[in-house]
């Protein structure tokens, strides 16, 4: 993470910021009920199933709460 960051929403903050890690689980669920019936591992790949393919961090302003992706916030502080 040794990036500098500067946060694109208040425009001020360039040293407090909250890491979001971001871990996804595939499952599928009961559609009445909710209830998880089926867990999918990341390496299987299964029809109709996407896997998650999104960021793995997300990065969030300790001034004034905006989430994003840590691009943003990087290619706001180097611009």
């Amino acid at each position: 993470m040794s990036k500098p960051y500067c946060c694109p929403g208040c425009k001020t903050n360039r040293s407090r910021f909250n890491i979001i890690e971001q871990i996804s689980h595939g499952v599928k669920i009961n559609p009445q009920t909710g209830d998880i019936v089926e867990e999918y591992d990341q390496n299987v790949q299964i029809p109709f199933h996407m896997m998650y393919s999104g960021p793995s961090i997300r990065i969030q302003c300790a001034a004034c709460g905006l989430i994003e992706d840590e691009r943003m916030f990087h290619k706001f502080a180097t611009r």
